[in-house]
């Protein structure tokens, strides 16, 4: 790969990173899903220029799960149509070998966690697995800012996800 693709590839993964970044600290599931769509479509140019065709695939269908989503229509129907169609094409389009799968693989996992949890506690958790996905591939094809973002935000996440936890949690009652 020529270092000027690489580097071209590394600023779009970068301004992706941030959109991610954004999104986690998102408290509605609506703005989360916002700023993870600006995150998707940065990620189809850098995963075209970095040359891993599976996960340029995936993020493209990403762009239109995170949309329906925004806007609360992604039904059952449409849940099962971008799964299917995300694992057809995107194992087609994989030039990266097992590594290739991990994207498919990732974006399956947050399509059904999407349609099924209704919270961003829910959807954090979900992140989480996602995440550690994306950090392998991210990092097998030289996109290290999404990969060191990847890594930064799956820590991040799961404190979030630990401290909302405890925090939702009964208290007892304070004798008076």
């Amino acid at each position: 790969m020529l270092s000027e693709q690489l580097i071209l590839g590394n600023i779009f993964s970068f301004c992706a990173a941030l959109c991610l970044a954004v999104s986690v600290m998102k408290k509605s599931k609506k703005s989360l899903i916002g700023w993870q769509t600006g995150d998707t479509v940065l990620c189809v140019v850098a995963n075209l220029i970095l040359l891993s065709y599976s996960a340029m695939v995936i993020s493209a269908i990403c762009v239109v799960r995170n949309v329906l989503s925004y806007f609360n229509k992604l039904n059952a129907t449409l849940t099962v149509i971008l799964l299917l169609t995300g694992t057809i094409i995107g194992l087609w389009a994989n030039n990266r070998g097992v590594i290739g799968w991990l994207p498919v693989i990732a974006s399956a996992e947050y399509t059904v966690c999407m349609y099924l949890f209704k919270s961003a506690q829910g959807m954090r958790y979900a992140l989480i697995v996602n995440l550690f996905m994306w950090l392998v591939h991210d990092a097998y094809i030289q996109s290290y800012p999404m990969a060191g973002m990847d890594l930064a935000l799956s820590i991040w996440t799961a404190w979030q996800t630990f401290k909302n936890r405890r925090s939702n949690q009964i208290k007892p009652c304070a004798r008076k």
